[in-house]
């Protein structure tokens, strides 16, 4: 089954979207896609904050990476601040979603003369 997403309103596809889409077009009630929708992004969440990486075949993958302590400046007033450490989230998308987005096929060929 394909879900289209053409009928958007604005540019972004948000939380309330996937909900109104699985609402539309797999025919769950609002409650339970909002539900849905809110209990997959808190499961990838929880995973991320318990260190664990999360990979979405196709997709990408999700991971925590740590960064170090490192000097900054003060862009302003070029003052030395010290920036500390932190947890960040980087994703890095899959090379089947890289070919969707340039329009190739698994093969490497083209999409632009494949009808779609």
């Amino acid at each position: 089954m394909e879900i289209s997403v053409e009928s958007l309103e604005t540019p972004a596809l948000t939380k309330a979207h996937l909900a109104d889409l699985l609402f539309e077009q797999i025919g769950l009630n609002k409650r339970e896609s909002k539900d849905m929708v809110d209990a997959f992004f808190d499961l990838i969440v929880d995973s991320l904050i318990q260190g664990t990486e999360v990979k979405i075949s196709g997709f990408g993958n999700f991971q925590i990476r740590t960064k170090a302590a490192r000097p900054g400046r003060n862009p302003r007033t070029g003052e030395l601040i010290p920036i500390d450490a932190r947890r960040v989230a980087t994703f890095h998308a899959s090379h089947k979603l890289k070919a969707m987005i340039q329009g190739e096929t698994d093969d490497g060929e083209s999409l632009a003369w494949v009808g779609r």
